[in-house]
This record gives C-alpha cells, sequence and structure tokens, in this order.
C-alpha cells in the first residue's frame, strides 16, 4: 500500500497537472521544503484514495498527516498557515474577495475552453472555442489593465491560478492555432514577468511534454486530428 513517510508536508499529484502546478508554485513562495509524491495516472493509489476518498483527484497537500484537498483551497491554507512578508493573498477582506473571485473566473473560464481546444474536433466548433477564448482574454487584460501582477504590485494567489495554465497554452495555440505574444500581448508580457520568478518556472511541467500526452489523449477519445 505505501506510506507517506515521516515529512511534515507531503504533494501527491501528477507531473503534467496545472492544479498540482499551482501547489508547488505556493510551496516554493513560501520556502516551504516538501516531499512529492507521483500519482501514475488515470490509476489511483491507495495513498491518493485514502487521502482525498470523496473525489479521489489529485493534487492533495498532506500536512502532519491530515490531507488538504482542490488546489484552491490549499493555497489559500499555504497561505494562512505559513505567514511570511510575502503574502498569496491580500489582508483587505475586499480585495481578497476579489482575488478569489478572478481566481475562479480562471478556473470556470479557461479550464473549460482548454478542455475544448485538447478535446475537441477541428473545424467550426473549434473555431467558436477560439473566438469566446479571445474574449475571455480579454476580460483579463482588461482586469489586469497596466498592473505589473494582478492583484497590484505583488505576485499572489490570481497569478498563480492562471500561470498554473501557462504551459498548457503551448497546446492550446497549436490546437486551436492562436498565439499568445500576437493575439493577447499583454497577458504574454504579464507571463513572461511571472516566468522570471524561480517559483514558477521550476514548478510548471514541459510544455512539449503537455503537447505529446495531448496528442496521445486526443487519439485514445477519437477526436478528429
Amino acid at each position: 500500500m505505501g506510506s507517506i513517510g515521516d515529512s511534515e508536508v507531503v504533494l501527491l499529484s501528477w507531473r503534467l497537472s496545472m492544479f498540482g502546478a499551482r501547489v508547488k508554485i505556493a510551496l516554493a513562495e513560501k520556502g516551504i521544503k516538501f516531499e512529492y509524491k507521483e500519482e501514475a495516472l488515470p490509476h489511483k493509489s491507495p495513498i491518493l484514495i485514502k487521502y482525498n476518498p470523496v473525489h479521489k483527484k489529485i493534487p492533495v497537500l498532506i500536512h502532519n498527516g491530515r490531507p488538504v484537498c482542490e488546489s484552491k483551497i490549499i493555497v489559500e491554507y499555504i497561505d494562512d498557515i505559513w505567514k511570511s512578508e510575502t503574502p498569496l493573498l491580500p489582508s483587505d477582506h475586499y480585495l481578497r474577495s476579489q482575488a478569489k473571485f478572478w481566481a475562479d473566473y480562471v478556473d470556470k473560464e479557461i479550464y473549460d475552453f482548454g478542455m475544448k481546444f485538447m478535446a475537441g474536433p477541428r473545424g467550426e466548433e473549434m473555431q467558436k472555442a477560439r473566438h469566446d477564448f479571445f474574449g475571455c482574454l480579454k476580460v483579463l487584460e482588461g482586469e489586469l489593465g497596466e498592473k505589473p501582477y494582478f492583484m497590484g504590485e505583488a505576485f499572489g494567489y490570481v497569478d498563480i491560478a492562471l500561470m498554473s495554465y501557462y504551459h498548457h497554452f503551448y497546446t492550446y495555440e497549436i490546437l486551436g492555432d492562436f498565439s499568445l505574444k500576437n493575439d493577447s500581448p499583454k497577458l504574454f508580457d504579464w507571463a513572461t514577468r511571472c516566468m522570471e520568478r524561480e517559483s514558477v518556472s521550476k514548478s510548471l511541467p514541459d510544455p512539449h511534454k503537455i503537447y505529446d500526452h495531448t496528442l496521445v489523449w486526443r487519439k485514445e477519445i477519437g477526436a478528429d486530428d
């Protein structure tokens, strides 16, 4: 069955997961050492089932033997437990609500569009997804405005939420036939700025491996390539 060892902090995840990546970024921002355990998805290990019996999904953060599930909740937990001079969420209650709103927007919109690019057939349906996706990017560019990061001068919660998708954009761009740099330059500049942070650059999976995995998966599900 295996065990989680004696580490204070353990992360159960999968190497290509954007949701696992955001937890890695948050831990790195806080300077927290952790033990990483790779899940061989789609198989679910006994440890994963034990520590996330409800959804049986990654990521799971295990802190002192107790599990925390769902990536945004995990990032909030990390910010609450490991106080530091670099908070991930604003202390102001209203600003916290706004940060949570935009992180939720990212997961509801970007994830859905990403799945359409990765799993959808080429043709008219893909073109519609592309058009709608650009609308979503425009909304995010409008919220970013002229700020260096989404909540202002400091890298934080919303940036982590969106940057966790960044290396998946390579796949989205190829399948959706667009260029983030050309079609959404403000977001591209923001992403480039975020990638200068070691916490981000060392936490994101290889975009080429994501693309290769997606091509195999598309064949398995019968998507029209």
